[in-house]
């Protein structure tokens, strides 16, 4: 990551989600059970956050977990449907976007910002469309409910240099399955934020569950080398 007071490049906030190679989408009726979300999945050791802008007053979640967690988390936004959205993502701190489809206004305005962007496609037709945009990584989405690590293989035959986000019905069970199929990272929503255990205070799920992730990662990656 860059030195204290410059932010990080889109390449460098890049490398670092394919580091921890886990997405947690964190969606959450509530700004408090969100920043419990959030702290909740660090304790678990993954220092990555997707706070979407379905979480109510979603720009000041991110607000708040950049200021308190500085450099040991990189806190994104996703949800993020327009140009409009992205800017005000970005003025709360958020160091990447993504959203569950392709908006070319959405993509130009990130980068403009300096920001990655990672746009939601499901063909081909699509997925080509989003990564000559400009795009980092291609989120694909809803994965698993389209056929989940073979549909994702099938992709990646004709279009290997793109970077793939797998999201939708990823877990600790099957991550393994989707790193082999070439996912560059995962993006993991309510398989991991369990936002009825967090209403009921049980935290803990949550950090098991992120430390079942990494370990999966890990371990995915350890038998690839």
């Amino acid at each position: 990551m860059s030195g204290a007071g410059a932010a990080p490049s889109r390449a460098e906030v890049c490398r670092r989600i394919e580091a921890v190679g886990i997405v947690p989408v964190i969606r959450a009726p509530t700004p408090e059970l969100a920043l419990r979300a959030a702290e909740a999945v660090l304790a678990g050791g993954i220092s990555i956050f997707e706070i979407t802008m379905t979480v109510p007053d979603a720009p000041a979640v991110i607000r708040a977990l950049v200021a308190k967690l500085g450099d040991r988390a990189v806190v994104g936004a996703g949800t993020v449907l327009d140009a409009e959205a992205a800017h005000v993502c970005v003025d709360a701190g958020a160091a990447f976007v993504v959203s569950p489809g392709l908006d070319l206004g959405t993509v130009a305005a990130a980068h403009a910002r300096g920001v990655p962007m990672m746009p939601g496609a499901l063909t081909p037709t699509e997925v080509i469309a989003a990564w000559k945009s400009g795009a980092e990584m291609v989120k694909i989405f809803p994965c698993g409910a389209v056929g989940g690590p073979k549909y994702l293989r099938a992709l990646r035959g004709p279009l290997p240099e793109v970077k793939l986000l797998p999201t939708g019905g990823v877990n600790a069970e099957n991550a393994a399955d989707y790193l082999a199929a070439g996912a560059a990272a995962l993006g993991v929503g309510s398989e991991l934020v369990d936002t009825a255990a967090l209403a009921a205070g049980d935290d803990g799920v949550v950090t098991e569950r992120a430390r079942a992730l990494v370990a999966a990662v890990k371990a995915a990656r350890a038998r690839a080398k």
